[in-house]
């Protein structure tokens, strides 16, 4: 056992410090995980704001708006410019494609609306083009706000309660948590850091295998007297302490950009702190121990480093995949804590939405990732016994 460790150790020590030298490595871990985290929150914090101001309307384009001054008045009044354009806008009569959404008035719209008739109003929208439509879904709410200031209008006039337009009083009330997350895209978080703790365990993962097998060095390394479960957890832990180190940066690397949003009063994106850093960390590291894992005995048996780097392709496509179903899925289930990178990626979207994650929701994906360690790791000590055998 103190020889299997010794061996261990001095394996580390060597793949670790040839994992460092490798430059494609080490721009892997800087480039992910130093710079990973702050990119994400700049682009989606950009996203975000672009997709708030397409949602944002300061002009209300209308066809035949010298017919409906009643309507101009109640959306100046709202704050925003009511601006003219030619029936030649419309699409259905041959116009160009909208690039704004357009409300078409009815001939003879105010006189109908002073004899109590119901004149129409046709807001004209292009589905197809999401920042149409978002306007079009704000001028549509407030054609909403003018026809029910129209219809309490017409009951008061007759003597009546515009209460009558509500019988029935409802409210809406927010009982989410205290940090609200206002962007769908804040899923992606979670996402980015198991990929990039996947791509940082890769190349050394290759390397440590079927690297040394193209360059010739691991026949040699196998007729070592050391034991080969001593030489298996030596690049097992090596290739994972890279895995980790890039999975410690890259959620610390989130830390700094939080401050630099919070700095510029764009904090309500993601909030992302110190609380969530460590159940980031608690669920990666063992992720990273597995994956290193997997990846190693994916690779053992191949001759060269693009033979691996073909066989992990389909791993790389699961990984990437499977995160996806938290996404898809309305209420994650207990089933998906059994799965190694979805677990993780539940539990790393259950700590941006301000649910609280215990340890008892940390300690079953930490046994799977356990036994799948293990059993790759004796797999691969297989393989190499066989491969010093003959």
């Amino acid at each position: 056992m103190i020889t299997d460790l010794r061996s261990a150790i001095a394996v580390f020590r060597k793949e670790w410090v040839d994992a460092l030298r490798d430059r494609r490595t080490l721009l892997i871990v800087l480039g992910s995980a130093l710079f990973m985290g702050p990119l994400a929150m700049v682009g989606m914090t950009l996203i975000a704001a672009g997709m708030a101001a397409d949602a944002t309307i300061k002009e209300v384009h209308v066809v035949g708006a010298d017919q409906a001054p009643t309507l101009q008045r109640f959306i100046e009044r709202e704050g925003m410019v009511v601006k003219a354009v030619p029936a030649t806008v419309d699409p259905r009569v041959g116009g160009e494609p909208l690039s704004e959404p357009v409300i078409v008035v009815q001939a003879g719209f105010e006189a109908a609306l002073a004899q109590d008739q119901s004149p129409q109003l046709t807001l004209l929208t292009d589905r197809a083009n999401p920042r149409i439509d978002r306007q079009a879904g704000e001028i549509d709410r407030l054609l909403s706000g003018f026809n029910r200031e129209r219809s309490e209008a017409l009951l008061s006039a007759r003597g009546l309660s515009p209460q009558l337009l509500e019988p029935v009083r409802q409210s809406l009330e927010d009982v989410s948590s205290q940090r609200p997350q206002r962007s769908p895209l804040t899923a992606l978080v979670p996402f980015f850091l198991i990929m990039a703790v996947l791509y940082g365990a890769l190349n050394a993962a290759l390397d440590a295998t079927a690297g040394e097998r193209e360059r010739g060095s691991l026949e040699p390394l196998l007729t070592n007297p050391a034991p080969r479960w001593g030489l298996v957890l030596g690049k097992w832990a090596a290739v994972s302490a890279v895995a980790m180190l890039v999975a410690t940066l890259s959620c610390l690397s989130f830390l700094p950009a939080q401050w630099v949003l919070q700095d510029r009063g764009e904090s309500g994106l993601l909030s992302f702190g110190v609380q969530e850093t460590v159940v980031f960390l608690l669920a990666l590291l063992p992720l990273a121990a597995a994956l290193s894992a997997v990846l190693m005995a994916v690779a053992i048996g191949s001759k060269t480093f693009k033979e691996a780097q073909a066989s992990t392709t389909v791993l790389i496509l699961v990984i990437s995949v499977v995160p996806l179903v938290s996404t898809l899925t309305r209420e994650p289930s207990g089933v998906h804590l059994w799965a190694p990178a979805l677990a993780q990626n539940t539990l790393m979207l259950r700590a941006l939405k301000g649910d609280p994650v215990g340890i008892d929701q940390l300690l079953l994906p930490f046994g799977v990732c356990v036994l799948v360690a293990g059993a790759c790791i004796h797999f691969i000590a297989g393989r190499l016994q066989q491969a010093a055998v003959r």
